[in-house]
């Protein structure tokens, strides 16, 4: 298994365990541990899924006392976010382009010739 993510955040994503990580810090900060205690994964497992999280920078980590917190990142989250409402954004426009030129005897193409 390759877990080598080079700042992907599409790669990152695409683990199922990382992704009910970034669930889960999208409700608040959590500490390695409070994430264990909800994963079927060990500690050292959750930490491993942090940094690839945290390199593809969907995640930030922050020193509390004893302990570290992780949450998103919002520049990361605010990223991949702008890049599906662009994606989204153009397939719709596709689509609402081919419903209006489809009528239920045909596409207009064919109704013309």
């Amino acid at each position: 298994m390759q877990d080598r993510i080079d700042g992907d955040p599409f790669g990152a994503l695409g683990d199922p365990h990382r992704r009910t990580i970034v669930a889960m810090l999208a409700r608040g900060p959590r500490s390695v541990r409070e994430i264990a205690d909800q994963l079927p994964i060990s500690r050292p497992a959750v930490s491993r899924h942090l940094r690839l999280l945290r390199e593809a920078g969907l995640v930030t980590s922050e020193a509390q006392g004893t302990r570290r917190l992780y949450s998103l990142d919002d520049l990361g989250a605010g990223a991949v976010r702008a890049f599906l409402e662009q994606v989204w954004g153009e397939a719709a426009a596709r689509f609402t382009l081919a419903a209006e030129n489809t009528t239920a005897g045909g596409d207009a193409e064919e109704r013309d010739a």
